[in-house]
């Protein structure tokens, strides 16, 4: 049995869902978003809100029951509140600039990194060694926040590069004499 599969998705005021043709879709005050569904899965929308039951007690079914509540819940909590990752820079002379719908990052290497930000997605840099990438879609933030940290991923020694905020860095001794 699901835990989490078991627990409807509460709708919170302002926001409509409806199921057509195997899609369900979203509607509240930051936008719209919709998702597939898997016919492994029910859905039923309530007064209470979303549940989602297993169409049967095959393995498949009860393995894509709390995943599938899960992306609901993703889709509710993004139209309502949205995502938000927030990475740092570490290292002399790295720092990063939007311009526009471009994120200017400078990494130690010759030339400077050009990331064009994607549709549905806002990018911020309140300083120049934060960046912080907010949108209602939680796959999409945390692609681009992986996008991002890998022109350079943080590395063991001095921790330079750029990291998620809370990440643990760990550190590694260098040469002893």
């Amino acid at each position: 049995m699901s835990r989490i599969g078991k627990k409807p998705v509460a709708i919170p005021g302002g926001v409509t869902a409806t199921i057509d043709n195997g899609i369900l879709a979203v509607k509240g005050p930051k936008g719209q978003l919709s998702m597939p569904l898997a016919s492994e899965v029910s859905y039923a929308i309530d007064d209470g809100g979303i549940s989602v039951q297993p169409v049967g007690s095959s393995k498949r079914a009860r393995s894509f029951w709390g995943m599938q509540r899960t992306l609901v819940q993703n889709l509710v909590v993004g139209v309502t509140d949205g995502f938000t990752k927030v990475l740092e820079i570490t290292g002399v002379g790295y720092r990063a600039n939007v311009q526009g719908k471009m994120l200017k990052l400078q990494l130690g290497y010759s030339h400077d990194v050009d990331y064009a930000v994607p549709e549905g997605i806002e990018i911020k840099t309140p300083d120049n060694t934060t960046v912080e990438i907010s949108g209602i879609d939680k796959q999409k933030v945390g692609q681009v926040a992986a996008e991002i940290r890998r022109w350079r991923k943080p590395e063991p020694y001095k921790g330079k590069g750029v990291k998620y905020r809370g990440e643990f860095i760990f550190r590694k001794e260098g040469k002893k004499k």
